[in-house]
Formats: C-alpha cells, structure tokens, sequence
C-alpha cells in the first residue's frame, strides 16, 4: 500500500518557524527581557522585605502620619513640631520648588545679559564677562554654595544691621522684610493684579495683529505695566488701602515682625543662579551666533538701533537653538538644590533625611526623593517643550 502524504502544516503555532522568524524572534527575546527584569526586581523587593522584618522595621508609607518632633525655619505653610512626618515632607518639597523657581528665574536674566555682553564690542565689558564665566563655570557649585553662605555669616550681627528706611534688614541672621496684612478688600486688590495681567497680554496679541495689518506700532510695554501696576494701585485707594504691612523692628537681641529670609536659602539662590547662569549665557552666545550676520547688516541697512535689531530680529531666531539646552540647565539647577543639606537649608532632602534618621525608613525616603524629583523635572521638560514648540520658526 502506498502510503499517505503527511497533511500541510497551517493553521497552528510553529515554534521552528517562529525561532527562523526574525521578527517574530526579537518579539520572544523581548518578552524573555521584560519577564527576566519584572522576576529580578520581584526577587529584590521580597528580599528586601524580607531583610526588613527581620530587623525588626516594618516597610510601608504609614510612618507619614507619625508625629514629627522637629521644627522647621523655613516654611511656606503652617508647621508645628507636632504636626507629621507627611507635612514636613509638603514644607520640603515647597521649599525645594521656592528655591528652584527663584533660582530659575534669576538664572535666566543672568545668562541673558551675560551671553549679550559677552558679544560686546567694548573690550573691558567683553572681557570681564568672559572671565567671570569661565570662572563661575569651573568651580564646583558646591564649593560656590559654601562660599555665598560664608558672605552670609560675615554680615553685620542683628544690632549693626544694615537697614533700607527703617523698613528692610541685611545681617548674618538673613533678609528681614516687610510682611504683607490682608484685610477685607485686600483679595480684590490681588484679583486686579491677574487681571492687569491678562488684559497686557490681549493688548499685546491685539497689538501683533495690528501691527502686521497695517505696520502702526503700539506702546504695549507701557500700556501693560499700567495696566499691572496702576490698576491694582487705584483699586487699593479706592477700598481704603486694604492692605497693610508689618514692618520688622530691631530689638535688643533680634528683630520682631515683619518676615525673615534665612541666610541658607540666599546662598542657595545666589550659587544656583550664578552657576547656572553662567552655563546658560554660554547657550545664549551659541544661539545668538548661529543667527547669519547678514540679519544684522540688513537691520543696520534699514536703520534700526543696535538694541531693536537684538530684541526683535536676532534673539527671536536665536531661541529655537537657546531652548533645548537652556532645558536641561533648568533640570539641572532643581536637582544641585539638594545640596542644599551642605549649609542646612531646610529642602526636601535635608528634611527627608531628619525623617530618615528618626523612622528608619530608609527605602521609603529615598523612593520618596526620587518621584519628587522625576515628578519635578517631568513637569519642567513638558512645560519646556511646549514653550519651544510655540516659538518654534513656521516653514511655508
């Protein structure tokens, strides 16, 4: 008898084929990848746990709401030394962004005028600017942190204060500021404020329409600042000035009222702000060159001052190379605040690591420093990355 012909494959699965499959091969080995990493981190977080409960700590987030039995100095918000380990947690974290935002701020006004000068045709300004940044730049920053904070503690004591008009302190115990007192009222007054605000920015956008309609310029800086400024002042006489300040006062042995900066966090801005600072004019020398010469000579030809021609011409061409970089700067200076623990400033690690010592937490400190910080530089880099999409150039 003849014997059968054996039936087609098809239909099901063949390993064979899939293994000579290239496509189909990288699909296993990554799925081998993914199941090789998820069962390693399993194996080290129960082993962790394990470790953790034969010392005798126990894992887990609720030490939080445990009383926390410190003090802080710096805060933005309501904090005792009964309130909880979570709260101290909050107050860090705000001091953390305070000093970012500051530093972030001032870093940007800095590399700016520091990029533009060192452009300059005059060649002491040129000069100086340029030893300053290479200087600024190549010194540890924090070594420059410790340096501001040693300036700091040389100031004149409390009694030898230096004083702006009886109204604003500078000694070695920090700023000493006025400190505002809202009354009834005084929420419309800050209302004014956001809405001057927004009303210069349609001025501003209404202004941009206009001008490419029909090439009539509008003063929209003056308009904006009064709209900022002078609406919110006319509505403060209006109400009867709703809103006081409380005037610090020297005493014998310190100064009472007002609100204090402390010494640590000046430091830390200043450092911060000059060092990043630095590297950002580097950014913005580099940006301001790769704009062709011919943009500056063709202004030149039509007439326009030196300043305009920057303002309006070059740096506005200039920001599509500045943004990116200036980007991870910004990442870089939130995430040097954690030095902060070096002078005592008391940011989201400094406090973290008093939690640390007096809850044994170790993993969940740590962890908790981690998503902060990706969570702050995730925010950053969206936030950045839309900006460099809206001022990105628009091809035809």
């Amino acid at each position: 008898m003849s014997e059968k012909p054996a039936p087609p494959r098809g239909g099901g699965f063949d390993i064979s084929r899939a293994w000579t499959d290239e496509r189909a091969r990288g699909v296993i080995f990554q799925i081998l990848m993914v199941l090789g990493v998820a069962g390693f981190a399993a194996f080290i977080v129960l082993n962790t746990i394990t470790n953790l409960e034969e010392a005798g700590l126990s894992s887990g987030y609720g030490f939080l709401f445990d009383t926390a039995n410190f003090d802080i100095n710096q805060r933005l918000l309501d904090y005792a030394s009964t309130s909880t380990y979570g709260q101290a947690f909050v107050i860090g974290a705000l001091n953390t962004v305070l000093v970012a935002v500051m530093g972030v701020i001032a870093a940007t006004v800095i590399g700016f005028l520091a990029g533009v000068l060192r452009l300059s045709n005059n060649f002491l300004v040129s000069s100086i600017v340029t030893v300053w940044v290479e200087f600024t730049r190549n010194v540890p920053v924090l070594l420059q942190i410790i340096f501001w904070w040693l300036i700091m503690l040389a100031l004149p004591r409390v009694n030898d204060s230096l004083s702006l008009g009886d109204a604003a302190f500078l000694n070695n115990r920090g700023i000493f500021l006025p400190a505002p007192i809202f009354e009834d009222g005084s929420a419309i007054v800050l209302a004014m404020i956001l809405v001057g605000v927004v009303a210069a920015l349609l001025i501003r956008r209404w202004a941009r329409k206009r001008q490419d309609a029909t090439g009539q310029t509008f003063p929209v800086g003056w308009v904006g600042l009064g709209l900022i400024v002078g609406l919110p002042v006319i509505v403060y006489f209006a109400l009867g000035q709703p809103l006081d300040f409380d005037l610090p006062e020297k005493k014998r042995f310190n100064l009472k009222g007002g609100f204090n900066i402390t010494p640590e966090l000046v430091a830390l801005w200043l450092a911060l702000s000059t060092y990043t600072g630095a590297f950002i004019s580097e950014n913005v020398r580099g940006g301001i060159l790769s704009v062709s010469k011919g943009q500056t000579e063709a202004a030149g030809a039509l007439g326009l001052r030196r300043g305009l021609t920057m303002r309006k011409i070059i740096l506005p061409q200039a920001l599509r190379v500045i943004i990116p970089p200036m980007t991870s700067q910004y990442l870089n200076l939130t995430k040097n605040s954690s030095l902060a623990v070096a002078i005592g400033y008391q940011d989201i690690v400094s406090i973290g690591d008093t939690i640390l010592n007096q809850s044994g937490q170790a993993l969940e400190v740590i962890s908790l420093y981690m998503v902060f910080y990706l969570v702050l530089s995730l925010l950053t880099s969206a936030f950045m990355n839309w900006y460099n999409k809206r001022i990105a150039l628009v091809e035809r």
